[in-house]
C-alpha cells in the first residue's frame, strides 16, 4: 500500500489485517464573519448607499450589520489598504473620495483589457454564448426602462463580465477582475446619463460578436469604454 493509500485509510483494521477505508467528507465552512462584515460594507460603498467622503460611524455600522464593532474597525482597516476608505487621526473613518485621475487611469487599463476581451470573443462565441449575451442586453434595457441605477450598475457589469468569460482568456479575466468592483463604483453615477447610448452601443457590440468580426467588435469595445471614460470625467468636473 502506497503512503497515499495508508493516508486515506480509517486507521483500523480487520482482523486479517486489512485496512478499512472510509469515506472522507470535505469541511463545509460558512464565511469568516469579518469576510462577511468586509463583502457587506464594500458592497455599501460600491452601490453608493456610503457616498463618497462620507464620515463612517463604526457604531452605527455595526448596529446595522448586526455585529460588535470589532470585525467592523478590522474590516475598515483592511478597505482602507485597498483604497476605498480614509482613516484619519483623531476623526475616523470615511468613504475615500475618488479623483479625476484615480479613474482616468483605471478607465484607460480597462479599456485595453476589455477591447482585448471583446475581440477575443467574436473569435470564440457559440450560438449560446450569444443568446446570453442577448438576455443580459435584454435585462439592461428592462433597468434602462425602469430608471433603475443600482440595475444598470448590475447589468452592465454582468454584460462586460459575460464576454470576458467567453474570450476565455484566464489571465486577462484576473486582470479585468482586479478593476471590476472599482470599475462598477465610478459607474453608478452615470449608468443612468450613459442611459440608451450605452446599451445601443452593447447591441452594436454583441452583433459584432455573432458575426465573429473580431477587429469590429474590439474597435466598438474601444469606443464604448472611452465614451464612459470621457462622460465619467464630464460629470465629475460639473459635480466639482
Amino acid at each position: 500500500m502506497t503512503n497515499g493509500s495508508r493516508s486515506a485509510a480509517a486507521g483500523r483494521k480487520t482482523p486479517t489485517g486489512t485496512a478499512v477505508r472510509r469515506e472522507v467528507r470535505t469541511v463545509e465552512r460558512p464565511v469568516p464573519l469579518r469576510q462577511a462584515v468586509y463583502d457587506a460594507i464594500a458592497d455599501m460603498i460600491i452601490t453608493r448607499v456610503l457616498q463618497p467622503g462620507e464620515h463612517i460611524v463604526e457604531t452605527e455600522l455595526a448596529a446595522q450589520l448586526g455585529v460588535s464593532r470589532q470585525p467592523v474597525r478590522e474590516a475598515l482597516q483592511r478597505l482602507c489598504t485597498e483604497g476605498w476608505v480614509d482613516l484619519r487621526p483623531a476623526q475616523g473613518a470615511f468613504v475615500h473620495m475618488p479623483t479625476k485621475e484615480e479613474a482616468d487611469h483605471l478607465m484607460a487599463v480597462r479599456a485595453l483589457l476589455e477591447s482585448e476581451s471583446a475581440l477575443l470573443a467574436a473569435e470564440r462565441a457559440t450560438p449560446k454564448d450569444i443568446e446570453r449575451l442577448w438576455e443580459l442586453q435584454e435585462a439592461g434595457e428592462k433597468a434602462l426602462a425602469a430608471d433603475d441605477s443600482e440595475g444598470l450598475v448590475a447589468a452592465n457589469a454582468n454584460l462586460h463580465a459575460e464576454l470576458m468569460q467567453i474570450a476565455g482568456n484566464s489571465v486577462l479575466i484576473e486582470h479585468i477582475a482586479m478593476v471590476d468592483r472599482r470599475m462598477r463604483w465610478y459607474y453608478a453615477p452615470i449608468a443612468l446619463v450613459r442611459g440608451r447610448k450605452a446599451w445601443d452601443e452593447h447591441a452594436s457590440l454583441i452583433r459584432a460578436v455573432a458575426a465573429h468580426n473580431a477587429q469590429h467588435a474590439c474597435e466598438l469595445m474601444r469606443r464604448h469604454t472611452e465614451t464612459t471614460r470621457t462622460m465619467y470625467a464630464e460629470q465629475h468636473e460639473t459635480s466639482d
